[in-house]
């Protein structure tokens, strides 16, 4: 099982190879950072390239994958990439490509002022276009430590069914509990939004039933004014991951980041991973990157 890091030698990458450190400790997965620098074209920058353009790049990108891996602990198994794309999101979505890849970890953008998350153009590309779930560091995230435990949150809308069943079949993997959250007052249509809450609930708890042998896990209503009130009043571990599912409006095994999770975005505190429409993990297999720790390139 391998993870694709979006990776940056700012504070965007650091915090998502934390992140990816943190998720990947929990499940014994290896990381692949990938840097994704532009493909040659007559609209470069430099073109034709300078005399030791290539030989300078080459040195740069070295630098910069050296210090990317320095974050990653020796316990974690983990390798540079760098793939030649004409976006960064292009170039993750490419690196996913191998059946064993099953998440792809990139951090806040850097333009956000005091919110933690600011969706940037890379993370809206991937949101739109990943075939595997994308994980979304908070700024300044920090944690290494292994996750401590999942929350889903759901709304009543088609879809639930989805997230729901890869939340409880991670939490069983992972061996961690799992909060299931309804967020159906705040999304409800209004007509008779008691109802809904009452038949989302009893949904979670059907779908909790399939953990009800390990007894770590729970069901919770958010309640508050707005979307953005109800997540800031849930209490939350400091190694929590939140999973929500991707819109309705989204494609078979794509992403669409739906209007209730960008407002969960304004106040949360904690990881979020948003997972495709109808996703699955696929099976392990291996994969070739073009650096490697363990050759010291």
């Amino acid at each position: 099982m391998r993870y694709i890091v979006g990776y940056t030698a700012d504070g965007r990458g650091h915090d998502a190879v934390r992140l990816a450190v943190a998720l990947a400790r929990s499940q014994d997965a290896s990381l692949d950072l990938v840097l994704v620098t532009p493909e040659h074209s007559l609209y470069a920058g430099a073109y034709p390239p300078a005399r030791n353009y290539d030989g300078m790049l080459s040195d740069q990108l070295k630098e910069w994958m050296e210090e990317g891996l320095a974050l990653v602990p020796e316990d974690v198994p983990a390798r540079g990439v760098v793939v030649r794309a004409d976006s960064n999101a292009e170039g993750l979505i490419t690196a996913a490509g191998d059946p064993d890849v099953t998440l792809i970890v990139i951090g806040a953008s850097s333009r956000g002022l005091a919110a933690p998350f600011s969706v940037g153009n890379v993370a809206r590309g991937l949101l739109h276009a990943a075939p595997v779930p994308v994980a979304l560091a908070p700024k300044g995230y920090s944690r290494t430590d292994p996750v401590t435990r999942l929350t889903c949150a759901v709304g009543r809308r088609a879809g639930a069914e989805d997230v729901v069943a890869v939340a409880v079949s991670s939490a069983r993997r992972r061996g961690l509990p799992l909060r299931l959250v309804s967020l159906v007052p705040l999304d409800a249509g209004q007509s008779d939004p008691d109802g809904a809450e009452d038949a989302a609930n009893r949904r979670l708890r059907e779908a909790a039933s399939a953990l009800a042998d390990q007894g770590r896990v729970s069901v919770e209503t958010a309640h508050g004014a707005s979307v953005e009130d109800a997540i800031d009043a849930l209490e939350w571990d400091e190694g929590e991951i939140l999973l929500v599912g991707s819109s309705r409006l989204a494609q078979h095994l794509r992403i669409f980041l739906g209007s209730t999770a960008n407002k969960i975005l304004r106040t949360l505190t904690v990881p979020m991973v948003v997972v495709p429409r109808t996703y699955s993990a696929p099976g392990p297999t291996s994969g070739e990157g073009t650096t490697a720790r363990e050759a010291n390139a």
